[in-house]
């Protein structure tokens, strides 16, 4: 791994409180209840593929992302097989205005986890595994010890398995970071989530600057590990911010990238301003592509750990 100087990737700052998300974020563009347009639209998880996950992941006292986070693709991913596991529990330190997963006081960190994770994996027989979680600030390393260990003990009990890890910022601290590169995942993925602009309302506890110095360091640091981001539409953002966005991440040394719309998971989270259309997105995808991306997903129901054995070697 290349020698980097010990700096954060920006400057230690007040953390400010989380937004209220009260009827001050009522949704007035598009209602809750408004009927999504057709190329939205999914089935529900059924089956007995799906019923044979969930009463693992229940055995096991794991959590999964799909679930947490409503993801609309789960009937499809866990229909084959697959899931996005997601460590550290299932309360997070921060507060963003679009995500699920329910925010407050972590419990104690479940050092057993990862061996759990591992054996689930290769229960399931994943030829790729993807492991993400929730904040927590409140931890000295913000969890990627956890994540080091889950990654090896996938590779302990799994060997032919690869692996994939959506990472939060660590509060910019690199000596975590290295700690997860160190592990050696075959894709390294931190989420942008939105464009600049949005940040304050958006992601209210992360940094824009912040999230990009995190790509950066990955790709710097360990160039045979894809590098992976996702970003999310539908927020407020123009098509001028989003392309300046991809600019911004690309220039990085990004190699894959993600694009997907946000679909308000409640009516106590962030408005829909609009939804983008397929044509849209395939636009985008092209854009990216033409900007030196190795690989751009984008699409209407595309998340993070969507069709994610595909990035592997990027």
């Amino acid at each position: 791994m290349a020698e980097l100087a010990p700096i954060r990737f920006e400057i230690p700052g007040e953390v400010e409180r989380p937004r209220s998300r009260g009827r001050g974020n009522a949704n007035t563009v598009v209602p809750i209840d408004h009927a999504r347009p057709d190329w939205l639209k999914v089935r529900l998880p059924t089956g007995p593929t799906y019923e044979r996950l969930r009463q693992l992941m229940r055995s096991k006292e794991l959590h999964t992302v799909c679930e947490e986070a409503h993801c609309p693709n789960m009937a499809e991913c866990w229909g084959a097989g697959t899931a996005t596991f997601m460590i550290l529990g299932d309360t997070c330190t921060r507060s963003c205005g679009f995500c699920a997963v329910k925010t407050g006081r972590p419990g104690t960190v479940d050092a057993a986890e990862p061996a759990r994770v591992g054996e689930a994996v290769a229960r399931m027989a994943l030829g790729h595994a993807v492991v993400t979680s929730v904040n927590r600030d409140e931890l000295a390393d913000g969890g990627a010890s956890i994540f080091a260990a889950t990654i090896r003990e996938i590779r302990r009990q799994s060997p032919g398995t690869t692996v994939e890890v959506l990472i939060p910022d660590f509060q910019g601290s690199p000596e975590a970071l290295d700690a997860v590169l160190d592990a050696r995942p075959e894709v390294l993925s931190h989420n942008v989530e939105t464009v600049a602009r949005l940040y304050q309302r958006v992601r209210p506890q992360a940094r824009y600057e912040r999230s990009l110095g995190v790509l950066r360091r990955i790709a710097d640091s360990a160039p045979d590990i894809t590098c992976k981001t996702g970003i999310m539409l539908g927020l407020g953002e123009t098509k001028d911010e989003v392309l300046a966005t991809m600019r911004d991440i690309v220039v990085q040394g990004t190699d894959v990238l993600t694009i997907g719309q946000y679909l308000r998971p409640s009516p106590m989270h962030l408005p829909i301003e609009r939804y983008w259309t397929p044509d849209e997105f395939a636009e985008l995808r092209d854009e990216g592509m033409r900007m030196g991306y190795r690989h751009v997903e984008s699409g209407p129901l595309v998340r993070s750990s969507y069709h994610a054995e595909r990035h592997v070697g990027l």
